[in-house]
């Protein structure tokens, strides 16, 4: 007998994250049995706004905010059990019970990987990533040196001590030896805090993946929800000025522990301007003298860090670099009614390089420190009206659909989900 067929939609950053995906998954989860996180770690922050009140999420799925859909954290996720636990005790505060699970893979955070990355921020210098300091790159490379902690340790005394003592010793020579900074952890009090860390947290942990494979199986609708962006992927984004994890949909098998056959929908959300946290060159970045009216309009400002954000103007070399290497079926479109009031608004279609005209994102770092932004103008538009939400997309400025189409004939993908506010119900389908 043929096994019913679930429905697979992933939801990733097309930019350098901060696009609003957590709105867009909040949005899809309404209607979605399991909520996956499947890679990075509380470096990424996503904002929901539901009715006015604003929930800032770091580790657990955007989707919690329903009461029904379980939310799972992936092996391909690192964890910090402390982070975890202020969230989980966040949301209970503001009367949410999260249905929580977490995989047994995962990778733990601990306090010497935070010290490891604040030394690696001042070594690499201007080659830096802008690293929130939350020790997400070295525990992504302990992991590879396979002498790192996974959550299914935290529950094992004895098998924690035996990786934690050679693991403990090989980081401290690190910062002391290599990175030249002091070293004032103690072993003994990282395994009592993180056994007991385990004890709180033991209920949420289990094989996440034999859930989704027997999920999948009964034909349960499964929603991924992506953290960061397509430039900020280890392998295909502005290296090495990226975050420790691919973040692009072709990983969700591996952060999730489940092969998918079938993936109905791949939504790369995507700012109708650009932004970042972070070091690195940034073609269309505006002047800060130009910047600020921007980034006040949008409240940019990091979710995690609350860093002010580097703003520009749309890149499309980005954006077709994104639908390209995700396989993207649909643009979210969001932020669209910061563009308001703007008479012109430049969209960057392709870079010039010592002449040289580059439509696709280059791999050379060379080429992207020099790259200048070649722009088409296209005009702006004065107001959106309070009744397009009832209306739908006709109701749109002319200009504003404008810019959309724009957007679509220079991506080759289609726009389908348009953000025009940070509500939950600020936001159109277009069939």
């Amino acid at each position: 007998m043929t096994a019913p067929q679930s429905k697979i939609t992933i939801i990733v950053g097309a930019q350098w994250g901060d696009e609003g995906k957590g709105k867009i998954t909040d949005f899809f989860a309404d209607q979605t049995d399991y909520v996956v996180r499947f890679h990075g770690g509380n470096n990424a922050g996503h904002t929901v706004n539901v009715d006015n009140q604003v929930f800032k999420l770091h580790l657990i799925p955007s989707g919690v905010l329903y009461p029904h859909p379980t939310s799972i954290i992936g092996n391909g996720v690192v964890v910090d059990p402390n982070a975890l636990l202020e969230e989980i005790h966040y949301l209970e505060d503001r009367g949410i019970h999260p249905r929580l699970l977490i995989s047994e893979r995962a990778h733990v955070i601990l306090p010497y990987h935070i010290a490891v990355d604040e030394g690696l921020t001042h070594y690499q210098g201007k080659l830096a990533a802008g690293s929130t300091k939350r020790g997400i790159a070295p525990v992504y490379a302990d992991k590879m040196f396979r002498h790192g902690i996974r959550m299914a340790d935290l529950l094992e005394p004895d098998v924690f001590r035996e990786k934690l003592e050679k693991a403990f010793t090989f980081n401290r020579k690190l910062v002391t030896n290599v990175l030249g900074y002091s070293f004032n952890l103690s072993l003994d009090k990282i395994y009592t805090q993180y056994l007991d860390y385990g004890r709180q947290l033991k209920d949420y942990i289990t094989d996440t993946s034999v859930v989704l494979y027997r999920a999948h199986r009964e034909g349960k609708s499964i929603l991924f929800e992506g953290a960061q962006g397509i430039s900020l992927d280890v392998d295909h984004g502005i290296y090495p000025h990226t975050t420790s994890s691919n973040t692009v949909a072709g990983h969700i098998a591996t952060g999730s522990g489940v092969s998918f056959r079938k993936i109905d929908r791949i939504v790369g959300v995507t700012k109708a301007y650009v932004s970042r946290v972070g070091i690195s060159p940034f073609p269309s970045e505006l002047p800060e003298e130009e910047a600020t009216n921007l980034r006040e309009k949008g409240q940019e400002y990091g979710t995690t860090t609350g860093r002010p954000r580097r703003v520009g103007w749309l890149d499309l070399v980005q954006l077709r670099q994104a639908v390209r290497v995700n396989g993207l079926t649909d643009i979210a479109l969001t932020k669209l009614d910061v563009l308001t009031g703007f008479k012109e608004l430049p969209v960057c279609t392709g870079y010039e390089v010592e002449g040289e005209i580059l439509t696709e994102m280059p791999a050379s770092l060379t080429k992207y420190r020099q790259a200048k932004p070649i722009y088409e103008i296209l005009p702006g538009w004065d107001s959106i009206d309070e009744d397009v939400l009832d209306r739908g997309w006709e109701a749109l400025p002319d200009n504003l659909k404008r810019y959309i189409r724009f957007i679509e004939d220079q991506s080759d993908c289609p726009v389908t989900i348009v953000s025009v506010g940070p509500q939950r119900h600020e936001t159109l389908l277009r069939s």
